[in-house]
Formats: C-alpha cells, structure tokens, sequence
C-alpha cells in the first residue's frame, strides 16, 4: 500500500493530512509546532467526573515469585489494581519504591496528569527517563485509572476519552528470529491460523544489528514467502527493530514495495530521527516507529517532520495512557494513525485495548500475543480472546476483571527495608 493512502484510509476525519516536509515552509513549522504545543498542554483525565478529591492515602507494590501488582487505596477505602510489565519491572521495582511511591501519597488522584508531569521532576527523576522511570510510572498510573474507573463505574477508555471502538482487530504478532525463512514461515502460518488473525508481523533484520541478518539471508527469502503464503489479501507489517542503516533499510524497503506490505516499522535504530525520516521521505511504503520513545517532544519532533506515518508509542515503555494520549492526539492533527506498541507479560494487551477504544486515530489492526493465562483473573464483558481477528475490549469499570483475591494474599509488599 502507498504511503499516503495508508495513512488516509487508516481513519477519516483529521484536521489534515501530512505533507512532504519539502514543501512546507518555515512559518508553516512554525504553526505546525504551535498546534501540536496547544495539544500537548491539554488534560487528559476526565476531572469533571469526580465531585470531590480522591486522596491517595496508601500505593503499594506486591511482589510474588516474579509477578508485581500496584495496589493504590483512597481515604475513603476504595481500591485500584495494576499488573505491572513484569518482564521489566524485576529490574526496576527499586525505582519504583525510592524514586516514584513517595510522590503520590496524599496526593488528589483526579490530578493524575499533574501528577504524572510533577513526578517526572520529583528527586530529579528526569534523568532516569527511558524505561527505568516510564514503566514503574505506568504501573503506578494504571493502578489510579482502577480505582478512579470504579469510582465513576467508567472503563479505562472513559477516562482519558470516548469511546470509538468496542472490538478492536489484531494482528498477530510473532519473533522468530534466529530461524531460516522456511522455518518461519511454517510457524507464522500456524500462529494465523489459530488467531484468525486478518493481519500479521513479523521480523526482518537481526535487532540493531548493523544490517546483519539472523539466519543470514532470511529476510530476502520471508519477504516473498510471506506474501506468498497468504496472498494478497492479508494485511502484512514488518518489524526491523532498528537493524538497518538508512540506505540498506531502503532497499529492504522497496523489496517490501514490490510485495505490497503495509507498514515497516522501525528500519533503522529508534533514535536516528534524522535517518528515520530518510527512510520514510525515500519510500511510499508507511514508516512506523516509537516503541523506544521516551520523550514527548522527540514524538513533536517526528510528528511535526514528518519523520513517522504511523505512531507507535508503548504505553508502558512511555510511562502510561496519559502520556500516550497525547501522543495520538497530536498524531490525529495531523491525520497520522496510532497504533500503539504493547508487549511483555501481564495484561498489556488489555490496558493496550482499553487506549486504542479511546482514541480518534486508531489504526485498523492492534498488536496481540494472547494474554499470559498464569494469571487468575475473571472478565463478565470479554472473552479477552481472538475470534476471528478481533477481541471485545471489556465494559466493565476501571480495568474490567477482577483478579483473583487468593493470587493477591500470595504477594507481599516491597517496601525501602527488604529491598
């Protein structure tokens, strides 16, 4: 699919749509920079719905074996939970407990997004922006937007927006890497055919490799296999993880081209913005990145450049929904699509779900891996499974499960002493 006719056809009604950045002259930056300023002074939460404060009086962080929960109680008894990405926050939890917990005790919840920029500052914890601060702060964030979801009896998506979608499409997603083309493509058949997924990913190159691929040789031989093995109705993306420098990444690129994929993500490393946006300006194939982004104004700066057609912010790796929210918003403007990264174990794809319902810009297919089934929980309203390429976002308030309470009992609280 051609660049711009992915990025029109991935939703209807944005203010306006990208132009070559060549011809846009200075004063057009500059308005284009304002707008997207304007957007990100905008609150997300929805304050109105809560009449009066909902101080924060305790915020937790259980741990059991290596599995974390965030549990943030208000003076009035309520309660929110979280599941954090536990595959990150092994590492992290010290983060969480020295450098964020102290923050938010006393603290009104319905001033989550003050909250969320004063933290950023607290301690000076700017400087450990990336994942180490992002993660444990979206834990504690989503643990908030519990318990004020089952305060108002609103879901997640509620929140931050309206709601636009209740089923939300997928693709299936799949890394497998280090096996030969013919070896991937059997298991990446197998994968489609158990999801009923109508579109997929998956990756080329070799992960920030330098252009070294992994079997060598694998991607030129995939790129064809794929397209052949479901034909040319099947939605395809391709994931480099950053494995190209800016010239090979175009010629992988146009290999792409020739077999009408429909987004390349991330084909050189994530913080080369200047090469990014050569890679997309080269090619009319859409160019997807912003999984590793930490900054809200590097996403300015992509956005604002024209560097991305489609945005990819992870909503734990960039610190939450509100974060996140602004992200989309400022991509809307300017008729670009999220499709937001997701991945880890946990409920990601769940809180993952809950966003894309929210936002205007939603891009016609979401990651999904399925759901780590380890973990006991009960959902009235979804399945929480993919039937036929598309999984129900549940209803219910706040999250939308209830998590088993006996899992719960076996956690015990971290806290500065047992380190």
């Amino acid at each position: 699919m051609q660049r711009r006719q992915f990025i029109q056809s991935a939703f209807s009604g944005a203010t306006f749509l990208a132009v070559p950045a060549t011809a846009r002259s200075f004063c057009q930056q500059s308005a284009d920079y304002s707008k997207l300023d304007e957007i990100l002074s905008r609150s997300v939460l929805k304050r109105d719905l809560f009449d009066v404060p909902i101080i924060i009086d305790t915020l937790e962080l259980l741990r059991y074996q290596n599995n974390f929960i965030c549990r943030v109680r208000s003076s009035d008894g309520s309660e929110g939970l979280s599941i954090s990405n536990n595959m990150q926050m092994v590492s992290l939890y010290p983060i969480f407990i020295n450098r964020l917990q102290p923050f938010f005790i006393n603290k009104d919840a319905r001033d989550l997004d003050e909250l969320v920029n004063g933290v950023y500052v607290f301690q000076s914890n700017y400087k450990l922006q990336n994942l180490a601060l992002w993660v444990p702060l979206a834990t504690i964030e989503f643990a908030i937007l519990d318990l004020l979801g089952r305060i108002a009896g609103k879901s997640l998506g509620e929140l931050i927006g309206d709601i636009h979608a209740r089923k939300v499409a997928v693709y299936q997603a799949n890394n497998y890497r280090g096996k030969t083309a013919e070896e991937s493509i059997e298991l990446i058949v197998k994968q489609v055919e158990e999801t009923k997924a109508k579109a997929l990913k998956f990756k080329v190159g070799g992960r920030m490799s330098n252009n070294a691929d992994d079997p060598p040789g694998r991607t030129e031989k995939l790129i064809p296999l794929v397209r052949k093995a479901f034909g040319g109705d099947m939605v395809i993306y391709a994931d480099a993880n950053g494995s190209y420098t800016a010239d090979e990444a175009i010629r992988i690129g146009r290999l792409m081209e020739d077999y009408e994929f429909d987004f390349y993500e991330e084909p050189v490393p994530f913080d080369w913005y200047e090469e990014t946006k050569e890679v997309a300006d080269a090619l009319s194939i859409p160019i997807a990145g912003g999984e590793q982004e930490p900054s809200l104004h590097n996403f300015r700066w992509l956005i604002g450049n024209r560097a991305l057609d489609i945005v990819q912010p992870d909503i734990f790796y960039f610190g939450g929904m509100i974060r996140t929210m602004k992200v989309a918003l400022m991509a809307h403007a300017f008729g670009l699509p999220c499709v937001p990264h997701i991945s880890g174990s946990g409920l990601g794809y769940l809180y993952m779900m809950h966003f894309v319902s929210a936002i205007p810009n939603a891009g016609p297919y979401h990651e999904f891996k399925g759901f780590n089934m380890e973990l006991p929980f009960e959902c009235a309203t979804s399945s929480l499974t993919s039937e036929n390429g598309i999984v129900s976002v549940p209803t219910g308030p706040g999250l939308g499960i209830e998590i088993d309470p006996d899992f719960i009992q076996k956690h015990r609280a971290i806290n500065v002493q047992n380190l």
